[in-house]
Formats: C-alpha cells, sequence, structure tokens
C-alpha cells in the first residue's frame, strides 16, 4: 500500500542529513564480507561499567520501594515526575545558587522532543502568516535542528568565522556578531554548549551577548546543554551553564548512561516552562517515569554528577587525546588539515581545507581502508548559501577503543596524504 502524504507527512518521512549517512554506515557493516571496519561515526555513547552499575544500583532501589507500582503502573503530571522535578530544582539551587521551583522545570522524553515543541511553539508562521525564524547563531550545529521544525523554511543559521591557529594545524568557530540578526521576526534560538557536532564551547560573553540580543524581542533561547555540566560534565574546558529570563537551559541524560530512557529536561521562565508542557500534554501526556525514578535517587544521592565527572568526563577526554596525538604525528605537516579545538563532547571534528574532493567522496575513500566517520555537510542545517567549507570536514566520534582510534587515524592520515598528492596545497 501506499497511503497518500501530507506534505508534512512526505517531509518527516524522509531520511534527511546525518539519518541518510547513518542508512549508509549500517549497510556497509552487515556487508563487510570481513573487511576490518573501525567504526567511529556513532553518537551512542559506550556502555562504562561504572555508569551502567549506577543505573542497577537505583533500579535495585526503586523495584524495592514501595512507590514502584505508582512509578510504572499510573499515569503522571505532563510536567514530568515530582521526585525528578525536585531533586533537579534542589540540585541547581545549591549549585549555581538559583531560585527555582517546580514551575521552572519540564520533563520531556529525550531532549530531541523538547527541540520539536520549542521549534514548532516559537518557530513557524504566526496567526497573521507572518514566519517565524528559528535561528542557529552558529553553523555547523546539531544536524537534528533540521529535523525537528514542520515548516523547514523558517530555519536560519549563519556562518561563522574562523580562529585559525595554522602552526598547530588547529581552529575554532566564533559567532560572527556583524553577521548574526535577531528581530521582530525570529521566533526563537537554538544552540549546543558543548557543540556537536565540532566540541566548541561558546563562551559565557557569546551566550549572554546572544540572550541579550533576543531579550527586545521576547525571543527565547534554547541551549543545548547535552554535554553540560553538572551532567553529563562531558567539557573539557572550565565552563558553567548560563541561566537569564529569556534562555531555557535544556539538558539530557543519554550521555550520562540513560539514552533508552529518554529523558530530556528544560529549566526556564515559568511561562516558558507552561508553553512546553502544553505542547507536550497535546502530543504525549507525559514521558516514561521510570527512568525518571531512578534518575531522581541518582542525582539526590550525588553520585550522577560523580560518576559524570569522575569516570564520564575523563574516558572520553583521554579518547580524544588519543586521537589529537595521533593525527599530529602522522599527519603531514605541509597539508592544511585542522583539527577543531576539543573543549567537550564526544566528537572530533576535522577541517580539510581545500580538499580535493567532497567530503562525501572522502567518506566513500575512508571506508575502503576501513575507517568509518560521518561526512561533515549534514551538520549545517538552515545553512543557506553555498560555503564550500561545508564540503570539506568530517566528524570523527570518540567512542571506539584507544587503539581503534590510533589506527583509524593512521589510515586516515594516509589517505589525506594521497588525496592530496596531486596538488601538494599548503595552508
Amino acid at each position: 500500500m501506499n497511503p497518500a502524504l501530507t506534505k508534512i507527512g512526505d517531509q518527516m518521512s524522509n531520511l534527511t542529513g546525518v539519518r541518510a549517512i547513518m542508512k549508509d554506515i549500517v549497510e556497509t557493516l552487515q556487508s563487510g564480507g570481513g573487511q576490518d571496519l573501525i567504526n567511529l561515526s556513532a553518537g551512542n555513547p559506550l556502555i562504562l561499567p561504572e555508569v551502567e552499575q549506577l543505573w542497577r544500583d537505583a533500579t535495585t532501589e526503586l523495584l524495592a520501594s514501595s512507590e514502584y507500582g505508582e512509578v510504572v503502573c499510573r499515569y503522571g503530571s505532563s510536567q514530568g515526575y515530582g521526585p525528578l522535578i525536585t531533586a533537579i530544582a534542589k540540585d541547581f539551587n545549591q549549585r549555581y545558587g538559583l531560585n527555582l521551583t517546580e514551575r521552572n522545570i519540564l520533563i520531556t522524553p529525550g531532549s530531541q522532543t523538547l527541540y520539536f515543541y520549542a521549534a514548532n511553539a516559537f518557530g513557524g508562521y504566526a496567526s497573521n502568516g507572518e514566519l517565524k525564524q528559528i535561528v542557529l547563531p552558529l553553523s555547523p550545529d546539531y544536524t537534528g535542528y533540521g529535523g525537528v521544525c514542520l515548516f523547514p523554511e523558517a530555519l536560519h543559521a549563519y556562518k561563522p568565522t574562523l580562529d585559525i591557529d595554522a602552526a598547530n594545524h588547529k581552529f575554532k568557530y566564533r559567532p560572527d556578531f556583524s553577521q548574526l540578526s535577531v528581530n521582530e521576526n525570529t521566533g526563537c534560538i537554538i544552540f549546543s554548549r558543548p557543540c556537536n557536532p565540532t566540541g566548541n564551547v561558546l563562551t559565557e560573553e557569546e551566550v549572554r551577548k546572544i540572550a541579550a540580543l533576543a531579550a527586545p524581542y521576547n525571543v527565547p533561547v534554547l541551549i543545548d546543554s547535552a554535554y553540560a555540566p553538572p551532567f553529563p560534565a562531558l567539557n573539557f574546558t572550565e565552563m558553567q551553564p548560563v541561566f537569564g529570563d529569556n534562555i531555557i537551559h535544556c539538558m539530557s541524560l543519554s550521555k550520562a548512561g540513560l539514552p533508552g530512557e529518554r529523558i530530556g529536561v528544560a529549566i526556564g521562565d515559568e511561562k516558558l516552562i507552561q508553553v512546553l508542557e502544553c505542547f507536550q500534554t497535546n502530543l504525549c501526556i507525559h514521558p516514561s517515569r521510570y527512568g525518571q525514578a531512578i534518575a531522581a535517587r541518582a542525582i539526590n544521592s550525588g553520585s550522577l554528577v560523580q560518576i559524570a565527572e569522575q569516570v564520564i568526563r575523563p574516558f572520553y577526554q583521554n579518547k580524544f587525546t588519543v586521537l589529537e596525538n595521533t593525527l599530529d604525528a602522522a599527519m603531514p605537516k605541509d597539508l592544511p588539515w585542522f583539527l577543531h579545538r576539543g573543549e567537550g563532547a564526544i566528537f572530533a571534528w576535522l577541517w580539510l581545507k581545500d580538499l580535493p574532493m567532497t567530503d562525501w567522496e572522502f567518506y566513500q575513500l575512508l571506508k575502503k581502508v576501513g575507517v568509518i566517520v560521518v561526512p561533515g555537510s549534514t551538520f549545517f542545517p538552515g545553512l543557506k548559501e553555498d560555503w564550500q567549507h561545508k564540503h570539506q570536514c568530517l566528524r570523527i566520534s570518540l567512542t571506539g577503543s584507544d587503539e581503534e582510534i590510533a589506527l583509524a587515524m593512521q589510515r586516515l592520515a594516509k589517505a589525506v596524504t594521497q588525496v592530496y598528492q596531486p596538488t601538494a596545497v599548503s595552508a
């Protein structure tokens, strides 16, 4: 049967961005024919023994408690599980000197759902027919932002400036405030910090500047903090969450070891939270309560923050160091390759300036030598202009073993040398 889809149905059923790449990767892995493939494409966190034990212990406590039946056998509030909301408010008030109440917090079925709510509550067509833009102030950014809006024409991303350290083959993206525009046609602003895919961390000054641009127009600023402190604390540079009247601090427990439970958290002004809660009520009533119940225990005990800081963060920071050191040793010094500064998250981002082929073609070449990464062009949703840089980057996951990461980077360096050989371009 071939059902007749609506415009939105057709849009939402298409494989776009990195999801189309993942389909190709799955097919490659299934038809590998015994080839030695090192898969550094996944955004799925590794299962660390200490992290798994944390959630096993919390589950054991829940099973033994009198509230188990209430948690799994009854519907709950659309806002989320009360004890988890209370645990987050208490933790953040103590940790960051805030005055949160339960009305400032919403629990969602994963942070992707949260961005879907926000993109369509604040972005898209207003009742007067005007298009409200969803602004991504620094591109590249999380590819999932490209799929959350029911009106793709509302998504608008801005090119960054590039802070290049040519001598050390490093670079960093920064917001281009000379171009960034926020006005009465802006519906909301979204960005990740630390950033998926680049590992970039916007400075507190940059965040506050973006929020200040949005404030006169009552534009909410959603900060995707899926890798930020206090949990999972996957920041490799010093940073603190930024809060404000028009800021919605968005968290996820996926990289803290609960991706299967889909737990997202929004913290912000009561009126903004209420809008998102109403959206959630209509969409799914409320998120699953089992994961929320064990998360409340892990936060209240202090175990989650401890595991994040002492296990999760150093584990991935070491992976980035392995990758960085291997590239520094193996990559040709006279070629224009640049590794984005590793400030957080579970990925590395490599820019191959003047690459003599597209990122998709280089991705295919790497597969032939047994390395799977993700072409970078899938991480520029909403960027309208044709920018050659989009086709010169790769996202490399830090979810392999140290040995796999080192071997993969050696293979990549050899492939880079071969593809640049005819041109011998220098930075």
